[in-house]
């Protein structure tokens, strides 16, 4: 079924049509001061939109497992991609799975949830990773996803959804890179600054910063609402003692992958890790690996067992 979603952005109208995978763009008028910029097609890769079906799919509680295991070998490609993450040495699976209904049967829908995900960023990526500054950007989700699992099981909030939730969180982020790689490249080698600087800049290049974009997608994409506050609000500013949740949860693992060595870019100014630690409820902090070095070791791991698949 195919659905088109519009939606005003800053400087133009957008039109995204899901079944196509097409972005087309109209320049807003030059005479209201708005910005300029040569917009490239922007197309959704096959893998991304499986992974996007399987996150709505795997959110409905009525879903069967047979849905997802048909909705994922529905591209072959993909499906064996996602066998090779489910049997790499992150999960470590004891018996390794040679099809995916096994691999959700040994590892649970929510997890290969998340496995489906990486795979559909990394393929969304796509070219852009032969620019230094994307394979760091890919690096720093990986990391905050990790960190993001970590940080949830100290605690009471789900573990596979915090590792989808931190890998979506910079999703803004990577639409922006997808549209001007090189440009959105360059911007972040050069920049210096905390991490929630970079929104300036990136509103002069695109007209709108990529917590901005990130919600649009939420939106037009059709994710689960939870989505929005992660990926739109993991640099706004803690208010007084804000409720622990996702939010929460991401925004310190995004500040943790910057400390332990995966900034989203390489000039980004990097907190106290013990500071980090500290904003962590009590019970999650009591729980949580406070070593650093052996932290940064385990996301370290992660991060490569991901990257050599």
């Amino acid at each position: 079924m195919r659905s088109h979603c519009e939606f005003w952005v800053i400087v133009g109208w957008v039109a995204f049509v899901a079944g196509k995978g097409e972005w087309t763009v109209q320049q807003a008028d030059k005479d209201e001061g708005m910005a300029k910029f040569p917009w490239a097609q922007l197309r959704l890769p096959p893998y991304l939109q499986v992974a996007m079906r399987v996150l709505q799919l795997a959110n409905n509680e009525n879903v069967q497992l047979h849905q997802l295991c048909d909705l994922i070998s529905s591209d072959p490609a993909f499906a064996s991609e996602v066998l090779m993450v489910a049997n790499s040495v992150l999960y470590s699976p004891r018996y390794p799975s040679s099809s995916i209904m096994q691999a959700i049967a040994v590892l649970g829908a929510n997890t290969l949830q998340g496995m489906c995900i990486t795979v559909g960023v990394r393929a969304y990526l796509g070219r852009s990773m032969n620019y230094p500054a994307m394979r760091d950007l890919w690096r720093h989700n990986l990391a905050c996803g990790v960190i993001s699992e970590r940080v949830a099981a100290a605690g009471f909030l789900d573990r596979d959804t915090a590792y989808t939730s931190g890998m979506l969180h910079d999703i803004g982020r990577v639409a922006l890179a997808v549209i001007e790689p090189k440009e959105y490249s360059n911007l972040l080698s050069i920049h210096k600054g905390s991490a929630e600087s970079i929104l300036e800049g990136e509103k002069q290049l695109f007209g709108w910063d990529h917590c901005e974009m990130g919600r649009m997608l939420v939106r037009d994409w059709e994710l689960p609402a939870d989505l929005e506050p992660v990926v739109a609000e993991h640099h706004a500013p803690a208010g007084d003692k804000p409720a622990w949740g996702m939010r929460e949860l991401v925004k310190v693992s995004c500040r943790m992958a910057d400390v332990l060595g995966f900034p989203a870019f390489h000039g980004c100014e990097r907190g106290e890790f013990n500071a980090l630690v500290e904003e962590l409820p009590e019970r999650e902090r009591g729980r949580f690996c406070g070593d650093r070095k052996m932290l940064a070791e385990e996301v370290t791991h992660g991060v490569h067992a991901i990257e050599v698949v």
